[in-house]
């Protein structure tokens, strides 16, 4: 029997009385890490806020409150009043734009999430000779600029007859996206592929796994792909001012523009449109926020 002398430890007792003060110590250094991450990453989140706040707080005062120097972030008066003159405007049909582009904006998202959901469903699940070839030159057409096809596009559609309609708008998005179809190839490869031979064994036809045994297991993208297409819609300013002749089809963007033009010099009204204009977009992603953030996870480990 060893004796060990009075406030003498073994090396065995010592290794395990160190081991709780490492673990305390990398807890601690965990913490603070974690920390100062959170206080960069709020920092950089009310950077991104800023133009978003000047914009409501612009809303909220008197035309002459916009630009004083020293800035007035907060008004001695909050002008509520400024988005009801908004609405009541003459001449400046706020409901009639909105309604434009919900239907413009919900259209094409449609459009979208079904043509990209079937197109990159055929290229990840179906075998069929050319598929490589045929995704190679799909991935192609993102290396070409809109502004390329632009004209081509535009000689089309008026030779169709249907410029000053939604249809030059609408119908593209019912032919699918590259992007949107690499996305969705990327999830519905890492599907396991035993759910297809199942459905099959049980007589599914290809459409029904597609439609009732797919499509669910790919939500998150499917709103990922949603919330992208309809905002990049929502803000679309350049297409349907080239397609829409009359006033009473144009989107909110074009309406936002109009209302500049009839309302120059008073900014407090301005700004309250275009907080109207963007009110609808945070509170969808306020509504899809937990599907998105999940959806963005995914894509990012798959892709």
């Amino acid at each position: 029997m060893r004796i060990l002398r009075p406030g003498a430890f073994s090396q065995t007792e010592r290794a395990t009385d160190s081991e709780p003060r490492q673990g305390f110590y990398a807890g601690r250094m965990g913490i603070f890490r974690q920390s100062a991450w959170h206080v960069i990453l709020g920092g950089l989140s009310l950077v991104f806020a800023l133009p978003l706040l000047w914009m409501l707080s612009s809303a909220l005062k008197r035309n002459e409150e916009i630009f004083t120097i020293p800035v007035e972030w907060f008004p001695e008066d909050f002008l509520w009043g400024n988005f009801i003159e908004v609405l009541n405007y003459p001449g400046y049909p706020f409901f009639r734009f909105f309604g434009n582009s919900l239907f413009y904006a919900g259209m094409v998202t449609i459009g979208t999430v079904l043509s990209c959901a079937l197109v990159g469903y055929g290229f990840a699940r179906l075998r069929f000779p050319g598929r490589g070839i045929l995704f190679s030159l799909t991935l192609a057409t993102m290396m070409v600029p809109y502004i390329v096809t632009f004209i081509p596009t535009f000689l089309l559609f008026k030779n169709l007859g249907v410029l000053g309609t939604y249809i030059p708008l609408i119908a593209p998005a019912f032919f699918a996206e590259a992007f949107f179809i690499f996305m969705m190839r990327q999830f519905f490869r890492g599907l396991p592929k035993e759910l297809d031979d199942a459905a099959r064994v049980d007589g599914a036809g290809e459409f029904r796994i597609f439609w009732q045994i797919m499509l669910p297991l790919v939500k998150p993208a499917l709103v990922v792909m949603a919330v992208f297409t309809f905002v990049w819609t929502w803000h679309d300013f350049f297409r349907p001012l080239i397609y829409l002749n009359d006033p009473d089809q144009f989107p909110l963007s074009l309406g936002l523009y109009a209302f500049r033009g009839r309302r120059l010099t008073e900014w407090h009204l301005m700004m309250a449109a275009a907080t109207l204009m963007t009110a609808p977009l945070v509170i969808l992603f306020a509504i899809a926020q937990k599907y998105f953030v999940r959806g963005m996870r995914m894509f990012g480990i798959k892709g």
